[in-house]
């Protein structure tokens, strides 16, 4: 008997072994497989031209009566006792305060910026290919987007987040990219509708910042072209930040109306990254990046991704890990996060233009194969990211 059990116990593993080379061998394979839809594209009718009017088409915008994008690390809660800890809250305070490139002393107040904010993928289901607006796993990831992400940005102005019906995350792996880009353009013409809105909500002298991440960063770069590009309205972006999406440099940017920003005091300008721990296996995403085709009809294949380094503020830089002012790392629920400081590096790549973090660090289970850190482009640097923001936008009042 004892015999038999270990001979099971070691088919397990052996299992278990099998499984994770094949999904290490083949990844695409089995993701399509578990997310790409296999029901029939449904057309997605436009939404009614007042949708956005109605708070209910927003998870956060101003007056929302619950703001998960208003959540801060305890370190930085007004009136929260905290116990000084060697490395914890108040050593993260410390740090921050005896940071020499960025400054957090008493400065006047900031001008309110206007911020828009396209959330990334949270609909994984393979029933459809563009997601429910009331579908309750996917508004429940979103609600956890908006803490660990749109959080970053919210000592600038006031979020606006908008409902959209995104695609979901198998059109982003198909192999049938005409339905693909279906369900993606159906969900770009609902965040175009949401951004809008807010425009005839908001005051013609207040600056933007817009930010998006992953899928929200893809329909951003489509947002910036035909909405910022060539337009007045272009006069009154502080910054974009378009992040987890390849922009290259030569086909995409030229098309965005905005400059790349390469000083960490520059206003008017785009910031954007994709971060992978070393050694980086970015084989998926740059299949798919080269076989791609750029915003003025030239493949991408060739050309470097625009790479930001947000420890710097600067174009295709590096930076110890003393430079980064803060790391969340989110607890097992999401529902808390630590701030870790001057753990996590970065350097932007020379060849493609891959933001670097040196060894993979523990932040979460959700590391992507290949030392993939998409998930956590704006939590590895969230200290820093709410510092840049704040920076531009005082360089944006400058102007």
């Amino acid at each position: 008997m004892a015999r038999k059990f270990l001979y099971f116990i070691a088919l397990c593993i052996m299992l278990v072994f099998a499984g994770f080379l094949a999904l290490r061998l083949f990844p695409m394979y089995f993701s399509q497989a578990a997310f790409v839809p296999s029901a029939k594209f449904e057309e997605q009718a436009l939404a009614a031209p007042n949708a956005y009017a109605d708070n209910g088409m927003w998870f956060v915008r101003p007056g929302s009566p619950d703001n998960p994008a208003a959540w801060l690390p305890p370190a930085l809660r007004p009136k929260t006792a905290v116990t000084p800890a060697r490395g914890g809250p108040l050593a993260a305070q410390a740090a921050v305060a005896a940071a020499p490139a960025i400054s957090v002393e008493p400065r006047p107040p900031l001008p309110p910026a206007v911020i828009f904010f396209v959330h990334p993928t949270s609909y994984m289901n393979r029933a459809r290919w563009n997601a429910p607006l009331d579908d309750r796993d996917a508004n429940h990831r979103t609600d956890i987007y908006l803490r660990g992400l749109a959080s970053a940005f919210n000592s600038a102005g006031t979020l606006w987040a908008p409902r959209y019906r995104q695609a979901t995350l198998g059109a982003f792996l198909a192999d049938d990219r005409i339905t693909a880009g279906k369900a993606i353009d159906a969900a770009y013409q609902d965040v175009a509708q949401a951004f809008d809105q807010m425009m005839k909500e908001t005051p013609a002298d207040q600056p933007i910042i817009l930010v998006g991440h992953s899928q929200g960063a893809l329909h951003l770069t489509r947002l910036l072209k035909e909405r910022v590009a060539g337009k007045p309205l272009a006069k009154r972006i502080a910054a974009a930040y378009v992040i987890g999406w390849p922009v290259s440099v030569d086909s995409d940017l030229p098309a965005l109306g905005l400059p790349a920003c390469t000083a960490p005091d520059q206003a008017g300008c785009v910031l954007s990254w994709v971060s992978f721990a070393e050694p980086a296996e970015p084989e998926m995403v740059m299949a798919a990046y080269n076989g791609s085709v750029g915003f003025d009809g030239r493949p991408r294949r060739g050309t470097r991704m625009l790479c930001t380094n947000p420890l710097t503020g600067t174009a295709d830089a590096g930076a110890e890990a003393s430079a980064n002012l803060g790391t969340l790392k989110p607890d097992n629920d999401f529902k808390e996060a630590e701030l870790l400081v001057g753990v996590v590096p970065a350097r932007c790549e020379d060849e493609r233009g891959l933001l670097l973090i040196g060894e993979p660090i523990d932040v979460g289970a959700y590391v992507l194969p290949g030392n993939n850190y998409h998930v956590y482009d704006i939590p590895l640097f969230w200290m820093n990211v709410r510092a840049d923001v704040e920076r531009r936008l005082r360089a944006f009042a400058g102007k």
